[in-house]
């Protein structure tokens, strides 16, 4: 009988973790499968050959078993099934369309007939499995797909459509996978924050056998701005102040997302203070966030003569101390 080398099938190490089988498997499966090779009466063979051994090296159990063949695998004919093999339990299932090789080790009840319900990017192929002597398939939806959007926080703010261009993956005639560009509207909501998800149905991955189509999630990425920053759903600007305007009160011109607006600037107030414009933030879990203006007193570095003398005669009358509180 020969022997079946299932690392060797899935181009993986014995080391290999569940996680680098599972993307080797799917990787192969992408390439070999039968209904993206019509007329290569080899096709199923190899796709039969990667799902038995699939079938073992993601089953903690069965991997185990496979591993205590010994030095043998390394002949890579000829394998004599190892001394108490009577004694290995079966696995339920149906793997009458699994190799003898695979028989002797585990059983004719060995198999799980397919792939256990696995679905995986590029044409969905889960939910498939070679029973009765034939390829079968069952309805099975399609893979969701996350792609990332970039926006301007102007976008974010104030929402509207925009047109995407993403990378989708597809299969060559040929047989090979590579990616063509697909252009969608996307509705942006007003206010979407940073790291939200946008969700477009139908534009994932197909499902199989009829199944219904996956869905495309956007996951919102905010740009960085030049002059707002965030604060969760918070928008913040600094906005200068000269000392008279701080001390006085003034009323002033404070941008927005949408615009400029008059901002009242109470007497007294101090540098770094924040004024809240409330409405005018992104959407959170409580409601709309607000603007936040944060005052930055500004001090001139240039001054005439005239101007010194003033400021000399201010620092002589006032009374205020700016240390007595600290």
């Amino acid at each position: 009988m020969e022997y079946k080398d299932y690392y060797k099938l899935l181009g993986v190490s014995r080391s290999a973790s569940q996680d680098e089988i599972s993307k080797a498997f799917k990787k192969l499966a992408r390439t070999c499968h039968p209904d993206l090779n019509p007329g290569d009466c080899t096709a199923e063979g190899k796709f039969k050959d990667i799902n038995e051994a699939y079938e073992v090296l993601r089953d903690p159990e069965k991997r185990k078993m496979y591993d205590t063949l010994g030095p043998n695998w390394q002949h890579g004919q000829n394998f004599q099934p190892p001394p108490g093999r009577e004694n290995f339990r079966n696995f339920g299932g149906g793997g009458a369309d699994f190799s003898d090789f695979f028989q002797t080790i585990f059983g004719a009840s060995g198999g799980m007939g397919g792939f256990g319900g696995q679905s995986f990017g590029g044409g969905g192929f889960g939910g498939q499995s070679f029973g009765g002597g034939g390829y079968q398939r069952r309805p099975q939806r399609g893979q969701d797909v996350e792609a990332s959007l970039e926006l301007t926080l102007e976008e974010a703010y104030l929402g509207g459509s925009k047109s995407v261009t993403l990378q989708e993956e597809a299969i060559s005639p040929d047989g090979h996978p590579y990616l063509k560009p697909k252009t969608l509207s996307v509705n942006i909501p007003a206010g979407v924050r940073d790291g939200a998800k946008i969700r477009l149905a139908g534009q994932g991955y197909p499902g199989a056998g009829g199944g219904p189509t996956g869905d495309l999630y956007l996951k919102v990425m905010i740009r960085p701005h030049s002059r707002f920053k965030l604060e969760d759903v918070n928008v913040v600007v600094d906005l200068p102040v000269a000392p008279w305007e701080a001390v006085l009160g003034a009323t002033l011109r404070v941008p927005t997302l949408d615009g400029e607006i008059d901002l009242t600037i109470p007497a007294g107030i101090g540098s770094g203070r924040k004024l809240r414009i409330r409405g005018k933030g992104l959407n959170g879990k409580a409601g709309r966030g607000d603007q936040l203006v944060r005052v930055m007193i500004q001090v001139p570095k240039d001054i005439t003569d005239k101007e010194r003398a003033q400021w000399e005669k201010l620092a002589k009358n006032s009374t205020f101390d700016p240390r007595a509180h600290h």
